[in-house]
C-alpha cells in the first residue's frame, strides 16, 4: 500500500450501548496522602445493572479504589460482583480517570451536587465469569461513560464493535 492510499484511510471506532449499572456508594474513607496522591476507598452497598436484555443487581461488598493526583485528577479501580437475574455471576474490574475543574472536583469531594457535563470521567470495564452465557463480556472490549452522583454512580457500558 502506497503512503498515499494509507493517508487516505479513515480509521474509524463504533461501539453499541449493553447496559447501565447504577452502584449505590457510601461515604469514602480518606486514607490519607501517600507520596502518590490522597488515598481513599469508597465501599459499594449495592445497586442494578439494567440494558436490553439483561438485568441483574450489585452485590454489596465491593469497592472503588481511588488516588486523587495534587492537579485533582483521580485514578480508579473499582471491583465487584453482579448477580445476573438468572443466578449468573458476573467479577467486574472497572479502571479510570475522572477529571475536570478544580472547583467542580472540589465540589464532588464534598459530597454536593455538580453538572455532569462538567467532569470528564471515563472507564474501562472488564468481566470475569464462569457462566457459558455470557462469556463473549470476557472476549469483548468495553468502554464506559460515567456521572458521579452523592449516593451513586452511574455508568454507561459500551462494547467496542
Amino acid at each position: 500500500m502506497s503512503n498515499a492510499a494509507a493517508a487516505d484511510i479513515k480509521p474509524s471506532l463504533a461501539t453499541e450501548f449493553v447496559f447501565r449499572l447504577s452502584v449505590d456508594v457510601v461515604a469514602p474513607v480518606t486514607v490519607g496522602e501517600t507520596g502518590l496522591g490522597v488515598r481513599r476507598q469508597i465501599a459499594i452497598a449495592g445497586g442494578t445493572l439494567a440494558g436490553p436484555g439483561m438485568n441483574g443487581k450489585i452485590l454489596p461488598g465491593g469497592a472503588d479504589f481511588q488516588i486523587i493526583r495534587p492537579n485533582g485528577l483521580i485514578d480508579l479501580v473499582a471491583r465487584y460482583v453482579i448477580e445476573m437475574d438468572d443466578g449468573a455471576l458476573i467479577y467486574v474490574e472497572n479502571t479510570g480517570i475522572r477529571t475536570g475543574p478544580r472547583e467542580a472536583l472540589e465540589r464532588l469531594q464534598r459530597g454536593e451536587a455538580v453538572d455532569p457535563k462538567l467532569i470528564y470521567f471515563r472507564t474501562v470495564p472488564r468481566f470475569e465469569t464462569g457462566s457459558d452465557k455470557y462469556r463473549w463480556m470476557m472476549q469483548t472490549l468495553f468502554v464506559a461513560t460515567a456521572q458521579r452522583h452523592q449516593a451513586q454512580v452511574i455508568i454507561d457500558v459500551y462494547k467496542v464493535l
